[in-house]
């Protein structure tokens, strides 16, 4: 059977790979947002403690603006805080301006401000909050980010001293985009990898439906096979299911051998009703037409027809006692001697075959528990199937055992024997070796009544040999003396 497997977005392999790559992919998220988040505040402070630092120191001066203007060591202030004016340049890192009470920017080191020293003062619009809070603010000049922060000089002028930050946001951006780039990465390596591995773990999830579906199609001897690396609940899985297969294949396997024993026998039941019905209508009907004048011939076919009758009654009897067995009917148990019904058994033998050599060994009793019909009747069956397939002066050997706990009842005769073949067909039912006489199921209701009574029956002949027949009963009472 050629697979037809389909593993779209609702399968299983799909559903697996799914949630590996979306819980990286959380996992991912959640890991560059933390060490963004990080980053961005260690560089902030930095900027915001190189702000603080100079603020501290301007204000712990006590200088006023003209002093600042007019000392020289503040040279290389003007030289790094100050760009040139008029200089055409990209936006500075740092922005040094100084302003009045009202907030407007005035000059500084006898420089007019320049553009971003006025963008810095038009945003910063109340210079007295930044003084009074520790820490620095976020403005925006010109279009570019700066943390800001202010000292007031002794004379009332406000210092505004702002950081750009646009070098820390490009930072960001470029390990934000480094960090989605190698996510993806690792997230297409994951889906890979998942796919794979899943494929290769639900390889005997896939065997087990191929196996399945061949069973479903009629082969019941297909079995899920073992893999190479197996996982202990796919193991035990696979285990269960050919467990649970054998049973199914076991049970089907004997319900068709139980309906072909049904269909055979319910065939050999109406062939053997069928001849004595037969040989009956056949007397009938020359009695109805006149033929039978004398009366010897009346009286003759008179004697055949109840002796037919006599037949199918006791196959009747015999087919009635083989549906009870069928159905395990309920015994009546009680101690019975098996010696003794041995020794009966071995009574109406000689009585009705008086030339018979006939061996008793089955002095003093044994006791079981079991039902006293049923093992008259065993011993009966036996003791008539000696009688029916072997000649009047071959010997006879009854016996009975105890040992280990069971009974041992054997019955044994000289005869001819039988050989493999017909052997391992005693206890079917009608059969009959070499169709000989007799219904052919005395052995079967032998079976069947042993078998109510939990023990067992063998049989163990050759051409030549003899043939012997020993019931096997588990002994609930002990023997006695």
């Amino acid at each position: 059977m050629k697979r037809a497997h389909r593993h779209g977005v609702h399968s299983l392999r799909a559903k697996l790979t799914a949630a590996n790559v979306g819980l990286l992919a959380l996992g991912i998220v959640a890991a560059t947002a933390v060490s963004l988040m990080a980053m961005r505040h260690y560089l902030l402070g930095q900027i915001d403690s190189e702000l603080t630092r100079t603020r501290t120191s301007l204000g712990s001066s006590q200088l006023t603006l003209r002093q600042i203007d007019s000392l020289s060591v503040l040279g290389f202030v003007r030289d790094r805080l100050v760009p040139e004016s008029g200089a055409d340049r990209p936006a500075p890192d740092s922005v040094f301006t100084a302003v009045d009470v009202r907030g407007k920017a005035v000059a500084l080191f006898g420089v007019k401000p320049t553009e971003a020293q006025l963008g810095l003062a038009d945003a910063v619009t109340d210079p007295g909050a930044l003084t009074r809070d520790s820490d620095p603010h976020d403005v925006t000049v010109h279009g570019a980010a700066y943390r800001v922060t202010a000292t007031r000089l002794s004379d009332g002028t406000y210092i505004l001293m702002a950081t750009s930050t646009d070098a820390l946001h490009t930072g960001i951006a470029k390990a934000l985009r480094l960090d989605l780039a190698v996510g993806t990465l690792l997230l297409a390596l994951l889906a890979c990898l998942t796919l794979f591995s899943v494929r290769r773990r639900m390889r005997p999830l896939e065997d087990m439906v191929e196996t399945s579906s061949a069973i479903a199609e009629g082969d019941l001897t297909r079995r899920v096979p073992s893999s190479c690396h197996p996982t202990q609940e796919v193991e035990q899985l696979r285990l269960a299911l050919n467990s649970m297969l054998h049973q199914v294949e076991t049970a089907y396997r004997t319900r068709e051998r139980s309906a072909a024993q049904l269909r055979r026998f319910v065939a050999d039941a109406s062939h053997e009703l069928r001849t004595p019905l037969a040989a009956i209508r056949g007397y009938l009907q020359l009695y109805d037409q006149g033929m039978l004048r004398e009366p010897d011939e009346r009286k003759r076919a008179w004697d055949r027809m109840n002796g037919e009758v006599d037949r199918m009654g006791r196959l009747v009897d015999e087919l009635l006692t083989l549906a009870r067995l069928d159905q395990r009917p309920e015994l009546r148990l009680r101690n019975v001697d098996v010696c003794r019904l041995a020794r009966d058994a071995a009574q109406d033998l000689r009585a009705q075959q008086p030339g018979r050599p006939v061996t008793v060994e089955a002095d003093g009793s044994v006791l079981v528990r079991a039902d006293e019909s049923g093992l008259r009747q065993v011993l009966g069956n036996l003791v008539a199937n000696v009688r029916t397939h072997t000649a009047q002066d071959v010997p006879v050997r009854i016996g009975v055992r105890r040992t280990d706990g069971v009974v041992t009842l054997s019955v044994e005769d000289k005869g001819r024997g039988l050989g493999p073949e017909d052997a391992a067909r005693v206890f079917d039912r009608f059969f009959r070796a070499g169709g000989g006489a007799g219904s052919g199921l005395g052995l079967a209701i032998v079976q069947g009544v042993v078998q109510a009574h939990g023990g067992d029956v063998t049989v163990r002949t050759a051409p030549g040999e003899g043939f012997e027949v020993t019931v096997t009963l588990p002994a609930r009472a002990q023997a006695c003396a």
